[in-house]
């Protein structure tokens, strides 16, 4: 288990202090607001050539000025294949960290022309195109890393093979946001199984409950107080993940408040569930999500 001397209060900017990524080359994709803007600016502020991967260029560009230092913008729309095939063409060198950071929560029963749930397609297959379309520039690097944005509430629900995209099913938009967010862990896993061997590993990351944008389907009053983080804060652990030499080579992991954390075989009956479900990281539902995330990609 990985423990490091930051926690929730820990912000990215005192994660990244005293660590040289000059030369690193970054991609945050959703970094146009929230915590993507402050991961790419603690990245920035060490030296890294930041990419903000966006679907809303002109904010983008806004946020670009305000961090400074190498920070450009390119659009990418994750429910847009050919964006995200656009994306990884045109991406030339190597790339050395893949923050995949941009995602939607609880959202109102919704479907990509492929008839893709949405917040799956979203969070889930939108990145695994992203990831795969950039593998080779990810082996490139020789010693890259990928950060996968995930939640507590992956615990809401596995990945249900049988029907993701809620043909039979009756829509459950936090039902739907839980299966979302587990298979960003087990991206995770099996991307460090598969991938190892080029150099690259991914972790899954717990940003923490911080209000913004991603918070626009759901009430004030359904998040405690307490356990709210400023973006700063929430931006830590992807930073500590993406940086920290304490990570050399080691991926397949789950980090929440600066640290990795314990696999439990049930959530806790209140918040903040802590904790990450035995299932999310099973490397049999890993290796059957890669699978089935290729099939479906190939039939798109």
């Amino acid at each position: 288990m990985i423990e490091t001397k930051f926690g929730f209060s820990s912000t990215a900017a005192e994660v990244a202090e005293g660590i040289d990524f000059t030369g690193k080359r970054v991609v945050v994709t959703g970094a146009s607001s929230g915590i993507g803007v402050e991961t790419a600016r603690a990245l920035a502020g060490i030296g890294a050539e930041v990419t903000l991967a966006v679907r809303d260029v002109d904010a983008g560009e806004k946020v670009a000025r305000d961090i400074g230092g190498k920070v450009e913008v390119a659009p990418l729309d994750l429910t847009d294949l050919a964006s995200v095939d656009r994306f990884a063409r045109d991406w030339t060198g190597p790339l050395h960290v893949l923050v995949a950071n941009a995602g939607v929560m609880a959202t109102p029963e919704r479907y990509t022309e492929q008839g893709w749930e949405w917040q799956f397609a979203t969070n889930h297959l939108g990145h695994f195109a992203l990831a795969t379309g950039l593998h080779g520039a990810l082996k490139a690097a020789g010693n890259a890393r990928i950060v996968s944005l995930t939640s507590r509430g992956h615990m809401l629900s596995p990945v249900i093979f049988d029907d993701v995209h809620y043909a039979f099913r009756t829509y459950e938009p936090w039902g739907a946001y839980g299966q979302s967010k587990t298979a960003n862990v087990l991206f995770a896993v099996e991307a460090t199984r598969r991938w190892a061997a080029d150099g690259i590993t991914a972790n899954a990351v717990m940003p923490g409950a911080i209000h913004t944008g991603l918070q626009r389907h759901i009430g004030p009053s359904e998040v405690d107080p307490a356990i709210v983080k400023t973006t700063e804060q929430g931006a830590a652990t992807s930073v500590l993940v993406a940086t920290s030499p304490l990570l050399e080579g080691i991926g397949g992991r789950y980090f929440d408040d600066c640290a990795e954390t314990r696999a439990v075989d049930h959530r806790d009956e209140t918040p903040p569930m802590r904790g990450v479900a035995r299932f999310a990281l099973d490397p049999d539902n890993a290796a059957r999500l890669w699978t089935y995330s290729e099939t479906l990609l190939a039939k798109a």
